[in-house]
């Protein structure tokens, strides 16, 4: 049985009666009728109506190397012939996670030389919680148990992803989440720096935030600092240079640890292997997940740094954790795959020195100056458009976000994926988009950008 005996409003129809979706209004959703993507080549997707779509959101942050690749579904085809499960319990293993966790520590920051796997980033924060927590106890500090995040950070949605993160809706929801959390600002300069305070001012003041927040809680009760290096899904908020090396300061002043969240900045996407590479950050546990298969798999990784690891394998008896498809052979295999082909064609280079830097002036100089956009902002291959109703104000669009998701809208109609979190348009390309492929992209954000203001124009 395949989708192609199903006209679309059949397969609308079979949806709405069986799919709950992620994040989604399902009232809404199922009055309006899904958008079915049937297939996808390259950097782009398409519909069921046969619309070419140009997919600037790499499916969910992770197609970095579009898509459509042979040589990942031989992988995937290969490994399963010859092994397609066993479990890492019971002191097993197979193959490609043993191979896949030694490229890891090969490509990761100098000091993180352990892995551990999970089929999402949301396990894998879940994974760094209990093992930082785990940590402490084996210090004989379980006290030390509080970890700070900030408001709109994004750690996933399980129960303790979501209560990492900073988003106030996924709070409301859960009705009371995981204890000793706490949050601060966030380094957003467009809209939290005050009059006149320059960008290393803000990012000052924005990590004393945290560090107020340890005196307030008092050090010896503070377990981590979890941050993403860029805020992606809270709409890729890029924190000014003196942000990350005054966090480091100060974790380290306190003896607080750094947990970092690349799950959306790892595998290429700042023009490093790892955007801790690419900001001098050295923390204690990196989460990764999404470009580690570029989607193409789910499969998680959580990097352990060599401090935490001493204690837990010198120290620690059995660690009380893990998934059923920890390691699994499969996604391990595609992942090897993948990251082969990363380096063979030169991607991260090219993200680096050239198409990085060509988005970032594109953006500049073609949406910048647009009537709806108060600012453009890149770091790699990472966008964010901010929509306003007032350039020199900055003031929004009411109901907030409303515009936003109109913009969205006309994108997708002109042939362009882009995501809407809040007043702003989110950016996070394969890594396969060239320059005419930016240029093709910009295009179709200006006739977005134009259809929206009309339309608002008209419903003023």
């Amino acid at each position: 049985m395949t989708y192609q005996n199903y006209s679309l409003a059949q397969l609308q129809q079979i949806d709405a009666a069986h799919h709950l979706h992620p994040f989604t209004d399902h009232k809404d959703l199922r009055d309006a009728g899904s958008r079915v993507i049937t297939h996808a080549k390259g950097p782009f997707i398409y519909d069921a109506s046969g619309n070419e779509i140009l997919d600037g959101m790499a499916g969910l942050w992770c197609v970095a190397i579009g898509y459509g690749r042979d040589e990942l579904a031989e992988a995937a085809y290969a490994q399963m012939k010859e092994l397609p499960y066993y479990n890492s319990f019971f002191r097993c293993s197979t193959p490609t996670p043993i191979l896949l966790s030694q490229k890891l520590a090969e490509i990761a920051p100098s000091n993180m030389n352990q892995v551990f796997y999970g089929s999402s980033g949301s396990e894998a924060n879940d994974t760094a919680l209990r093992l930082v927590r785990w940590y402490w106890m084996l210090e004989g500090k379980p006290q030390k148990n509080r970890v700070i995040s900030r408001h709109m950070a994004y750690h996933g949605s399980t129960i303790t992803g979501a209560s990492l993160g900073g988003m106030q809706g996924m709070h409301d929801q859960l009705g009371g989440g995981v204890p000793n959390i706490a949050h601060v600002m966030m380094p957003y300069a467009y809209e939290l720096a005050h009059p006149g305070e320059s960008d290393h001012d803000f990012g000052l003041r924005a990590a004393k935030a945290v560090e107020d927040e340890i005196l307030r809680a008092g050090p010896e009760n503070v377990a981590a600092f979890i941050g993403e290096p860029v805020q992606g899904a809270g709409g890729v908020k890029i924190p000014p240079a003196s942000y990350w090396p005054e966090i480091q300061r100060i974790c380290r002043k306190y003896d607080v640890l750094l947990m970092l969240d690349e799950v959306i900045t790892g595998y290429g996407r700042t023009g490093d292997w790892f955007a801790a590479q690419s900001m001098g950050i050295e923390a204690d546990t990196i989460t990764t997940a999404k470009a580690l298969t570029s989607g193409y798999q789910p499969l998680s990784a959580l990097f352990v740094s060599d401090r935490l690891a001493a204690t837990i394998v010198g120290k620690g008896g059995e660690f009380y954790h893990g998934y059923t498809y920890s390691g699994h052979p499969v996604a391990c295999a595609v992942a090897l795959k993948n990251l082969e082909i990363i380096e063979r064609e030169g991607m991260i280079e090219r993200v680096r020195d050239e198409t990085g830097p060509y988005l970032a002036k594109s953006l500049k100089e073609r949406i910048e100056g647009h009537d709806l956009v108060g600012e453009v902002r890149t770091f790699g291959f990472l966008g964010a458009i901010e929509i306003v109703k007032d350039k020199a104000t900055r003031r929004r669009f009411q109901p907030a976000g409303s515009a936003a998701v109109l913009v969205r809208d006309h994108a997708i109609a002109n042939g362009m994926m882009l995501r809407a979190t809040g007043d702003t348009m989110i950016l996070s390309p394969p890594l396969i988009w060239t320059k005419d492929t930016i240029d093709m992209a910009c295009d179709r954000i200006v006739k977005a950008l134009d259809a929206a203001k009309e339309d608002l124009r008209n419903a003023a």
